[in-house]
């Protein structure tokens, strides 16, 4: 009978039985919870707090006991501390904890609410007991009287009304204290039988949804989830194009509706994989007859055919016409590749050409080590040819050693730095001016001349920064001028920073003779000085593709200080190969000029 139901009627089934038993379970559980929180408001806001409260005030009478035994037996001023604070507990502690008290005995419900007055009663006639030994020995002198301190003594010691009515009050609150926990454990001991009871019951009901649950499963399992797994698995074969070879045996459910459906889908499926066969294979005269008027795939399939035929008989055309356009394109593209692969050699020995140029016009390194012996140029162009370039000369008996950033890198900073060089050559070499600071200001003229400038017109930030280094043959003084380039100096196993002029050789502002400071630096044996352009500590790199840093440059130099110039350069080429690895590219020509004196 159950196997005749439709699976509608078989999950609200199932589903009915699970609702039915949770709102049971959940009902008695929600009633058992509300009265437990009851219980549990209960104990935490009126029993649990009395019996704090009843205990604080058990400390309190015993500590009055402690504090009026101190007043009694220890002589001493009525600002002692103790007699303070025993003044304190009777005027301000107590009333204060009474009221607290008194606020939560409204909600007791047992007969230990009686019991309270009587304690309260004993409580002030304590206190005063207690006025009448404070008033006794009222200060100092009171001490001295003999007649005061019997008065006293016999009020606190062992029989004494303070000493019996101190012993009777804590009693008292003992049995109170003790009932108030009574009750509390009766009170939870209620509760937790409640919860035994619920903890019962969710037992029983699992065990009995644990069998109907069975029960439910294997009916459902045979009439639904085997014949869907069924369907489950002949719809994964023909999603990977495989024709089921078996099928569910018929039946008068919503199931057994579907796989007689399905059955009709493959066939139907079957006879457009034969039809599809054939007119791929070039049969554009296969019959193939639809499902129904209805049938939208199999009415396509129709059109497609017809289409199909058409359609190859248009692309037998244009691929014969497109052919001859290929040939035609393709002469075309050879052709234009052979003239930009000669263009590109043309442009290539050009820029080889004025590399040449330019190697030509730097100083060589004899030349520089004939004068400056213990020193060391690293130059990295970027490109072929470079906008950094080394300037040297000998004028009389001075050397003139040069560091240069010209706008641009590659071919427009090369010819700026032909335009530099040149300069100096004129500036230094053909009129004689060797003070680094005069230098710059010439050839910031120079520059302006040479690129047709003048403040009044387009700002194009061309130039270069540069620092000068003059140094004499003989004597321990050298100058240096810098435009917006340093100098740095290592002594003693520390760097001196000569900052340069934040203006560059070039158009800057409105003033044309903003004049360049000129350094004069003394030097020891040993000293080391570098000037250079910000290639170096601006190249990207490293773990975190950051660049490298002026600070991490200084503590580089200050490393390889007591290596000989010639390995200086090394190491440091050494090192920005390293830090730009194989995934940067070198963005910016470096140059350092380093000399040791």
């Amino acid at each position: 009978m159950f196997s005749h139901f439709s699976i509608g009627r078989k999950i609200s089934l199932g589903f009915a039985v699970v609702i039915f038993s949770t709102i049971v379970a959940f009902y008695i559980t929600n009633r058992t919870f509300v009265n437990s929180q009851k219980i549990n408001e209960e104990i935490t806001n009126n029993h649990t707090p009395s019996i704090a409260k009843l205990e604080e005030l058990k400390l309190m009478i015993v500590r009055s006991k402690m504090l009026i035994n101190n007043w009694v037996y220890l002589s001493s001023p009525p600002e002692n501390e103790e007699k303070v604070a025993l003044n304190r507990l009777t005027v301000s502690e107590y009333p204060k904890l009474k009221i607290e008290i008194e606020t939560l005995v409204k909600q007791w419900q047992d007969s230990t609410k009686a019991s309270l007055e009587p304690l309260f009663e004993n409580i002030e006639l304590l206190w005063s007991n207690h006025e009448i030994v404070k008033q006794t020995l009222n200060g100092l002198e009171s001490y001295n009287d003999p007649f005061n301190q019997f008065t006293a003594n016999s009020m606190v010691e062992d029989g004494g009304d303070i000493y019996l009515l101190t012993d009777e009050i804590l009693t008292m609150l003992n049995v109170l204290i003790d009932q108030k926990k009574n009750t509390t454990e009766i009170i939870t001991a209620e509760m937790i039988d409640s919860f035994q009871g619920v903890r019962m019951l969710i037992k029983n009901l699992g065990i009995g949804l644990t069998i109907a649950g069975i029960i439910i499963a294997f009916l459902t399992t045979r009439t639904i989830v085997s014949p869907v797994r069924k369907l489950r698995l002949i719809l994964l074969d023909l999603s990977k194009g495989i024709f089921p070879k078996s099928w569910i045996n018929t039946r008068g459910d919503e199931i057994g509706e579907m796989a007689n459906a399905l059955e009709t889908v493959v066939a139907g499926l079957r006879s457009t994989k034969d039809f599809a066969i054939a007119v791929g294979s070039g049969g554009y005269n296969t019959e193939y007859t639809p499902l129904s008027d209805q049938d939208e795939l199999g009415q396509s399939l129709l059109v497609m055919r017809k289409n199909l035929k058409e359609y190859s008989e248009e692309m037998e055309e244009k691929v014969r016409q497109r052919t001859a356009e290929v040939v035609r394109q393709k002469e075309e593209i050879e052709k234009q590749s052979e003239q930009i692969a000669e263009l590109y050699e043309q442009v290539k020995d050009s820029i080889l050409y004025a590399k040449r140029i330019q190697e030509a016009i730097l100083p060589s390194r004899e030349e520089i080590n004939a004068s400056l012996q213990n020193s060391m140029v690293l130059f990295r162009p970027k490109d072929i040819v470079s906008g950094d370039f080394y300037w040297f000369t000998e004028k009389e008996d001075r050397v003139i050693m040069i560091a240069a950033d010209c706008t641009g890198h590659g071919v427009p900073g090369a010819l700026m730095s032909m335009i530099g060089s040149s300069l100096l050559n004129e500036i230094v070499n053909e009129k004689g001016i060797t003070q680094p600071n005069e230098i710059l200001l010439a050839l910031k003229h120079g520059v302006i001349k040479a690129l047709n400038k003048h403040p009044s017109s387009d700002q194009t930030k061309d130039g270069m920064d540069i620092g000068v280094c003059s140094i004499p043959k003989k004597g321990n003084k050298i100058d240096f001028a810098g435009a917006n380039n340093p100098l740095w100096m290592i002594r003693d196993g520390e760097i001196i920073d000569f900052r340069g002029d934040r203006q560059p050789v070039g158009i800057y502002g409105d003033n044309l003779d903003t004049p360049y400071t000129n350094h004069t630096i003394d030097i020891q044996d040993g000293d080391s000085v570098y000037i250079f352009t910000d290639g170096y500590a601006d190249q990207f790199g490293g773990p975190s593709g950051k660049k490298f840093k002026y600070s991490q440059f200084k503590s580089l130099l200050l490393q390889i200080n007591n290596e000989t110039m010639e390995n200086q350069r090394d190491i440091l080429n050494t090192r920005i190969e390293e830090w730009m690895g194989d995934q940067e590219e070198q963005i910016d020509d470096i140059l350092v000029v380093g000399i040791r004196f």
